[in-house]
């Protein structure tokens, strides 16, 4: 049942004056549930009550940190039809992909439930003390991965299960100890208090502090920025726009102890193609691309919106199927009214540019808040001059740039931001000859394609979901996959501690079990 309240803690709370509502982008009407944006008391309580449950989270052992992972899954799953309709509701999206993505989250939950299990992200290294070592005694050193503190996750507008209320940054931090605070998303408002109060009785459930987890309800930016500028919040999850990403970003460094910003904020994504490719499977690839271009309504952070390629016959054959199979796929429904606008705005301003000609246009009427998917055509030269043309449109829309030669091609993609993803389509052999244009796109993304599309992010371990900025604050991390847990703990060394004083983790006889480094070898066996 929505009721439109905070939770703090355990507690529903609605101190606050200001209300707000969710919209059905496809109905082109407000929701009925009325939502209650959090007031400053209530942010103070929720991060007095997340720093109180700290102390006792992150002693907690990592059998009843699984259990209570495993347990949010159990009652996500639990929530039924209830949440797939609400999920619909407020974002536009069908049914199969609300399924999808909860299907995705309870699959992430379960998985970080299993990777803490094993120990090895607690980083555990030894080097025993060496009394009698000339000219100076080596002292018994000890080190581990330890929980941060309190952070603050951000919902993202596109991800209203996968990458929001318990999304990778929720499981990954509350997987390493740490408390989380939810700053929800005001576009799916209901999708995520259905969600909290999974959390909330996950927790109950599972005998977790009270404060463990709390879910902030906010209409505009001044609920987040409160949280990320207060003192007893230590790290930041946000998936969003540049502009939203890097305000927080700036904010949280400019406080008396700065604290990270783990942001994934844009990307154009970058897809090559060779002459080759385009010459024996041009056709394709075209189609394959159109449909990328156009899933989910473009609305994925993955999406294909720069297509570059070597001037050619070919590559006009390219686009000219592309710009058919574009025109001809049935428009779709944009998440909200806002970003409609947004994008109706930007991709006309991209038509608007010099240089820059309108390929393909879906023609006819739309319904409200449903995109005309667009691709426009513009040469190397114009787009290395205009920086402009590099920003990205969040939609259904993509540019195919027409290069001179290799070089250009490659100072195009030297010249560029940092990307989530960047895709070389060749045929056999034929990439041997751009050693220079793979050099290139490896400096810019943080995950490299070979013949195939961007779209789609496969949660394991050796996903890299970040890139070089802007498409992240820190292109050593990403939210997608067990690896996430790092952005939230810090090393800690113990020398010459008590064996009987040390974590269990770092203690002579490894009771845990887990893997080692000891002595420069990996073990598990004790000391």
């Amino acid at each position: 049942m929505i009721t439109g309240k905070n939770y703090i803690g355990f507690d529903l709370s609605n101190a606050g004056s200001t209300t707000f509502k969710t919209f059905n982008p496809k109905l082109n009407k407000e929701t009925e549930w009325l939502f209650y944006e959090a007031s400053e008391e209530e942010i103070d309580k929720a991060t007095a009550l997340a720093w109180k449950a700290f102390h006792e989270f992150k002693t907690t052992s990592y059998k009843k940190r699984v259990q209570f992972l495993k347990k949010i899954a159990d009652e996500i799953e639990q929530l039924g039809d209830e949440l797939i309709k609400t999920y619909c509701e407020e974002t536009g999206l069908p049914e199969g992909r609300a399924k999808g993505e909860r299907g995705r989250t309870c699959f992430q939950l379960r998985t970080f439930a299993a990777y803490i299990e094993q120990g090895t992200w607690v980083n555990a290294t030894i080097d025993t003390a060496i009394p009698n070592r000339e000219p100076a005694p080596k002292p018994d050193l000890r080190k581990m991965s330890i929980p941060i503190g309190p952070i603050a996750v951000f919902g993202a507008s596109n991800f209203p299960l996968a990458y929001s209320t318990a999304g990778g940054d929720t499981a990954s931090a509350l997987a390493s100890g740490c408390p989380v605070i939810v700053k929800s998303h005001p576009m799916h408002a209901g999708t995520g208090e259905l969600v909290a109060s999974a959390i909330v009785k996950a927790a109950r459930e599972t005998n977790m502090p009270n404060g463990v987890f709390s879910n902030l309800n906010s209409s505009g930016i001044e609920v987040g920025q409160q949280l990320v500028a207060h003192s007893l919040i230590k790290g930041v999850g946000f998936t969003g726009s540049i502009t939203g990403g890097r305000a927080l970003f700036d904010l949280a460094s400019r406080r008396k102890e700065p604290i990270p910003v783990f942001a994934e904020m844009g990307s154009i994504n970058p897809v090559v193609l060779l002459p080759m490719a385009l010459k024996t499977k041009g056709i394709e690839w075209a189609k394959a691309y159109a449909s990328s271009i156009t899933l989910g309504t473009g609305q994925f952070c993955t999406n294909p919106g720069l297509l570059l390629g070597i001037k050619s016959p070919d590559l006009s054959s390219f686009l000219e199927v592309l710009s058919k199979e574009i025109s001809e796929i049935e428009p779709s429904c944009m998440l909200h009214p806002n970003i409609a606008t947004k994008y109706d705005g930007k991709s006309t301003k991209m038509v608007a540019e010099n240089s820059v000609a309108l390929a393909a246009e879906r023609k006819g009427n739309v319904a409200d808040n449903y995109a005309r998917q667009m691709v426009v055509k513009v040469d190397g030269k114009s787009f290395i001059a205009n920086p402009r043309l590099h920003e990205e449109v969040f939609g259904p829309f993509s540019m195919v740039v027409e290069c001179e030669d290799q070089k250009e091609l490659s100072t195009i993609i030297s010249d560029m931001d940092g990307q989530l993803t960047g895709t070389i389509i060749s045929e056999e052999n034929e990439i041997d000859d751009y050693n220079e244009v793979v050099a290139a796109m490896q400096n810019r993304v943080g995950r490299l394609i070979f013949n195939g599309v961007p779209t789609g992010v496969e949660v394991c371990p050796s996903m890299q979901h970040g890139g070089p900025y802007p498409a992240s604050t820190d292109s050593r991390f990403g939210a997608v996959g067990i690896h996430a847990i790092q952005r939230w703990i810090r090393p800690l060394s113990y020398q010459n501690w008590p064996n009987q004083l040390l974590p269990d983790a770092l203690k002579d006889e490894n009771p845990l079990g887990i893997l080692r480094l000891v002595n420069g070898h990996h073990s598990t066996e004790s000391i």
